[in-house]
């Protein structure tokens, strides 16, 4: 199964969901402005999520500017006063901060901008239009599943957790803590932020190797930890015996599952969920008032088993 055919098949129900009623809305699509703000441009996952929203929104006939909050809610907030003060009509929103978003997004909604949440969720239901999320904790469940066969219920673990103020860490930490914690010879020696960075990863991984030396795996709240955690255990010489876990499905993540480097990783969809995004707030503007408040996106379970399905070059 190739990803396209995924794609097709993970975009029906939201679709069905999302489009009801506006198929004769889109033949006179106004012109106009539409702001992609997104947590960071410092994670190639999240340059995928803003460039294939802001490329559907110029398809669908908007002028469209990428925002950089770079993991900052004060900056966040600066690109909200710059939005509200441009007069844009929508934001495709990747919220740096599950509480701290929330005043931004009620700021724009006051204005008349509508903002969509993507891959990242805010604590509150009557703010943004919709949420596409993809679903964390059920990816993590089954992340868990297979970390416990992996390991053969026994071991010492490391868990690299994302931003904290974001609910997709805590998602994805509670789905796999509902199933590894049931097993009392799996014991979880170290858990530390590394903010879904790269190089944090790998600086927090050496730390915690130091202290820890007796460690048979790592869960990382992203690929990009995931990859970081791998440089660490590589330079410690370990790479054989420190099995690495990840959550995205990165290119570089599935490379490393192909290549014998990386033990598994749960596949999102960023381009589905950022060119949905874009479609629903077209519809919107073109007078669509019926959304779910959460839209969920399924999410894949890739292993050694099944990498080759999903390659790259597939």
């Amino acid at each position: 199964m190739k990803r396209t055919y995924l794609l097709k098949l993970l975009l029906i129900p939201i679709i069905i969901a999302g489009t009801f009623g506006c198929s004769n809305k889109s033949k006179n699509a106004p012109s106009d402005q539409m702001a992609v703000i997104v947590s960071t441009l410092n994670n190639p996952w999240f340059v995928v999520l803003a460039e294939s929203a802001a490329e559907k929104a110029r398809e669908l006939g908007y002028k469209t500017t990428i925002f950089d909050s770079q993991n900052n809610s004060a900056k966040e907030a600066e690109h909200f006063d710059n939005v509200i003060a441009m007069g844009y009509s929508a934001v495709l929103l990747n919220p740096t901060d599950a509480d701290g978003s929330v005043l931004n997004v009620k700021r724009a909604k006051a204005a008349g901008i509508p903002t969509f949440c993507m891959d990242r969720e805010i604590n509150a239901k009557d703010a943004a239009v919709t949420q596409l999320l993809s679903d964390n904790f059920t990816g993590c469940v089954k992340l868990g599943e297979y970390f416990v066969r992996q390991l053969n219920k026994k071991g010492n673990y490391v868990e690299l957790l994302g931003l904290v103020g974001d609910n997709n860490t805590w998602n994805r930490s509670n789905g796999f803590h509902s199933v590894v914690d049931e097993f009392p010879e799996l014991k979880m020696v170290a858990q530390q932020s590394a903010d879904f960075d790269r190089n944090k990863a790998m600086d927090v991984m050496e730390t915690i190797m130091q202290a820890n030396p007796a460690i048979d795996a790592v869960f990382c709240g992203n690929d990009a930890m995931a990859m970081g955690a791998y440089q660490a255990v590589l330079a410690a010489g370990k790479a054989d015996k420190v099995k690495v876990f990840g959550f995205d499905g990165s290119d570089d993540a599935i490379n490393g599952i192909a290549d014998g480097k990386i033990a598994a990783t749960v596949m999102q969809f960023p381009v589905l969920m950022a060119q949905t995004s874009a479609e629903m707030a077209h519809q919107y503007i073109t007078g669509e008032r019926d959304f779910s408040s959460k839209t969920p996106v399924e999410v894949i379970l890739i292993t050694p088993e099944n990498v080759n399905e999903f390659t790259p070059e597939n």
